[in-house]
């Protein structure tokens, strides 16, 4: 989009610069009549269109301005614009919850978490470059700021602004906010390398002149097209190399120098060898960026040489697609975004920038470490009341943060507010909010923290460290809270009587004390136990189709074995309903197959001393795919909306309800409750008895009618 390169005002914006989308004229229509920094505006405008930004995120810049200085207005017209175009306002409204951090934060503390806090919440990467526009504009009109302002906008430049510019490697953006910030931030030292450069000015240029015109005689006789520039070299960037390599600016070769642009690779090291052959080069100041890019995307090869008269020169050299690339990095990449068949190299620079962690230093050869990182949005980023940023993984609840923080935190851990708002412990924050842990002066974790029908831990840290705490306590303390555990486990599942012996062999320990030390810690969990108690006790069979919903459900003969019985129908006992895991044996019935029963049901037990004969034996086979009935028991104090809340833990676990039954005893307010549900197994049986006795008011959950 052709552009005129500076207009103050953004009616004469509108007018000069013909041609223009409708989302961009409305906007500016919206705008100029609104008491906006109108020349700022339009620097953003031009520099957007310069990192060749379509006209909609033009358009969200100066909505952003009119949503910042008249929000009625914008609220007025908000709801007419695209969503698109909301998602772009909406994410540079999201970023000034950084630069209030920023603020905040003392010159101690590390500005990494807020690099990361801002590619979080900042999902459009569009965005970036409305952040970084207007944050040059504003550095261009910083001189005319006080001089404390001054200083803290720069600060909020060189910690945010020039890392993200330089990662994404739009160097025209970088290295004038670079030159800007320091000029605020030491502006005697900035004074001093200015001055030298003017000082020296017209020696460099005629230097500089003379070698152009040699190089350019040199390619053109070895059949090479380039186009060559003097290359600009930044106070900044000349500041940093006087620190890096102790020098005086006398000592430095690079002061001078050339870039030299090429048609393509192949070019790029001809013209190397045409410079080397011209003139001596400097064996420890040779840098192959094609062969090796840096982290950023950077592709270049960089030289320097004994150039006319003696004097170091510097010679990049380029293709001109590499120039481009260079410049604008991602922005460069943009229009390739939408459409056609894509573009490979942009799409690895998305899929980079989402990786992006800043490192703390300026050095280059630290930020290929960074890439190995996990993506960005497989994490959250969360803030502390003080404004620290914390990562965690995605999934992690508010107590993970509480560990995240401090250990102690963490153990002394009983509640939580989110953005103010008081959330239980399993509550997972989002990107961006400010998490406040409420701690007991003397507090201890919780076993039901490394529960996982629980939810209160999604990190294996957290995980570690509450078993740690456990770990520490006498063993006879946890061998007997494993105990407990383990026989409210099998009391809850009706297995009281099943045989467990095999048990600890399945989890390779030796004894049952170090299995119920195991359990204790969270090492082992009780839907673990209740899967190889069903998987024990059945072989390998084909998997079976699933039950048809029948009130007594009939069982697909690869769901049992039955000795020395061909196939036969068999039932599951409605007196006892045994499940898979169960210890069992058959009743031969009268016209209804086999009747499966628990092996320790009393009615079997009365079926068997009056007919002993047709008592069979049969073992569980496969059950991928089996369904069961089974009959469920809740006890609590009623409260509103108890029964919906249980009704819908039972349809989150995939559970079917056949039947259900009620009964409140109104002088006491207790509730029992009565569910027939359809069930897989023992495991998911387990997970949701634990997730039903999880819910406020109940006290009991458990499985009934078992002999």
């Amino acid at each position: 989009m052709a552009q005129p390169a500076k207009i103050s005002s953004l009616k004469q914006w509108r007018d000069r610069a013909g041609g223009l989308p409708p989302v961009l004229v409305d906007a500016l229509q919206a705008c100029q009549s609104q008491l906006l920094p109108e020349a700022e505006c339009c620097d953003v405008l031009d520099l957007l269109g310069m990192l060749g930004c379509d006209a909609q995120t033009q358009a969200a810049a100066l909505w952003f301005e009119l949503a910042r200085v008249d929000p009625a207005a914008w609220q007025l017209r908000a709801g007419n614009l695209p969503a698109q175009l909301q998602r772009l306002v909406t994410g540079q409204q999201a970023a000034e919850q950084v630069w209030t951090l920023h603020a905040q934060r003392s010159p101690q503390q590390g500005n990494e978490g807020l690099r990361r806090l801002l590619l979080a919440i900042v999902r459009d990467l569009r965005v970036v470059f409305v952040l970084l526009a207007r944050q040059l504009a504003r550095m261009r009109g910083a001189a005319l700021l006080p001089a404390e302002q001054a200083a803290a906008l720069s600060r909020l430049t060189r910690d945010i602004h020039v890392p993200l510019a330089n990662r994404l490697g739009i160097w025209q953006l970088k290295w004038e906010l670079e030159d800007l910030a320091f000029r605020f931030l030491q502006p005697d030292t900035y004074r001093r390398i200015a001055t030298l450069l003017d000082e020296r000015r017209s020696d460099r240029e005629s230097f500089i002149r003379e070698s152009l015109d040699e190089l350019h005689r040199a390619l053109e006789a070895a059949g090479i097209h380039a186009e060559l520039a003097g290359r600009p070299k930044h106070i900044y960037s000349i500041w940093k190399k006087m620190q890096r390599k102790s020098l005086e600016f006398s000592d430095l070769y690079d002061i001078r120098a050339v870039r030299v642009l090429v048609d393509n690779i192949t070019d790029c090291y001809g013209a190397l060898g045409v410079v080397h052959a011209r003139w001596p080069h400097l064996p420890h100041e040779f840098d192959d960026y094609i062969a090796r890019p840096k982290a950023n995307g950077y592709r270049s090869l960089h030289t320097a040489v004994i150039g006319p008269a003696g004097k170091t020169l510097e010679v990049q050299i380029r293709t001109h697609e590499m120039h481009r690339a260079n410049e604008l990095g991602v922005a460069a990449h943009w229009r390739y975004k939408e459409g056609g068949s894509g573009d490979a190299e942009f799409e690895a620079k998305i899929a980079w920038m989402r990786k992006l962690l800043e490192p703390r230093g300026e050095d280059d050869s630290s930020l290929a470490s960074d890439l190995q990182t996990e993506l960005l949005e497989d994490r959250v980023y969360l803030l502390t009341p003080k404004g620290e940023v914390f990562d965690l993984a995605r999934g992690a609840t508010v107590l993970d943060f509480a560990y995240v923080v401090h250990t102690e935190v963490g153990h002394r851990c009983r509640g939580a507010k989110v953005n103010g708002r008081i959330v239980p412990l399993t509550f997972q924050p989002q990107s961006g909010d400010r998490v406040e842990i409420l701690t007991t002066k003397l507090g201890e974790p919780s076993r039901d923290w490394l529960s996982p029908h629980h939810g209160y831990l999604h990190t294996a840290r957290a995980k570690d460290k509450v078993r740690a705490w456990f770990r520490r306590i006498a063993h006879d303390a946890n061998l007997a809270a494993g105990r407990a555990m383990f026989e409210r486990e099998l009391k809850r599942l009706g297995l009281s009587s099943t045989d467990v012996s095999r048990l600890p062999a399945h989890f390779h320990l030796q004894t049952q004390d170090e299995l119920l030390v195991a359990l204790a810690l969270g090492e082992i969990t009780s839907g673990q136990i209740a899967r190889v108690l069903q998987e024990a006790a059945q072989p390998a069979a084909p998997l079976v189709p699933e039950l048809s919903p029948a009130r007594v459900p009939a069982l697909d003969h690869g769901a049992l074995t039955i000795d020395g019985v061909g196939n036969l129908l068999t039932t599951l006992a409605r007196c006892c309903q045994p499940l898979p895991g169960d210890p069992v044996r058959g009743f031969i019935t009268r016209g209804r197959g086999v009747s499966v029963h628990r092996a320790d049901c009393a009615s079997l037990a009365r079926l068997a001393r009056r007919d002993p004969d047709r008592v069979i034996e049969v073992s569980w086979g496969s059950v991928a795919s089996q369904a069961y009935e089974v009959d469920i028991e809740l006890r609590g104090y009623d409260r509103k909306e108890l029964q919906k809340d249980v009704t819908s833990v039972i349809s989150n676990a995939a559970a079917h309800i056949i039947a259900s039954s009620s009964r409140l005893q109104a002088q006491t307010g207790e509730v029992t409750m009565r569910f027939t549900l359809r069930v897989r197994d023992f495991e998911q049986l387990s997970t949701l008895l634990a997730k039903l006795l999880a819910l406020p008011n109940v006290v009991d959950a458990r499985r009934v009618g078992v002999g």
